[in-house]
């Protein structure tokens, strides 16, 4: 009942408006009516959910960015241990090709026991 008491003295509202209005050809009475008669929600209500979304969406931002750094860490000690791993890699790589030239070197002597003076054959 008070709304439509609004909406009667909203209408009957009809002098020259002091501002710009969006469309040259509506009054503000119609304007007014309008917006009344959508019955959506009030603007606080609509700042609060707007309010509420910015909040969310910061802390959905900050979360992204505070996976961002794990997902840059967790690179960084994959990347080092991945060089740790190739350098150790390369060592026994090393380690085997001198055990091959040893190898092949003992194969040309001619080695012998000191004890029972019988010749070394590498297999």
């Amino acid at each position: 009942m008070e709304q439509d008491h609004q909406e009667m003295q909203l209408l009957s509202y009809s002098s020259t408006p002091q501002y710009p209005l969006p469309w040259p050809s509506q009054s503000p009475s119609v304007d007014l009516q309008l917006s009344i008669s959508v019955g959506g929600p009030s603007v606080e209500a609509l700042k609060r959910e707007a309010a509420e979304q910015i909040r969310l969406a910061g802390m959905e931002k900050a979360y992204a960015e505070h996976v961002m750094e794990m997902s840059r860490r967790e690179m960084e000690v994959a990347q080092t241990e991945f060089m740790r791993a190739r350098s150790l890699w390369e060592r026994a790589r090393e380690e085997v090709q001198r055990a091959h030239k040893l190898r092949e070197r003992a194969a040309a002597m001619e080695i012998t026991c000191l004890s029972c003076r019988h010749k070394f054959r590498p297999n």
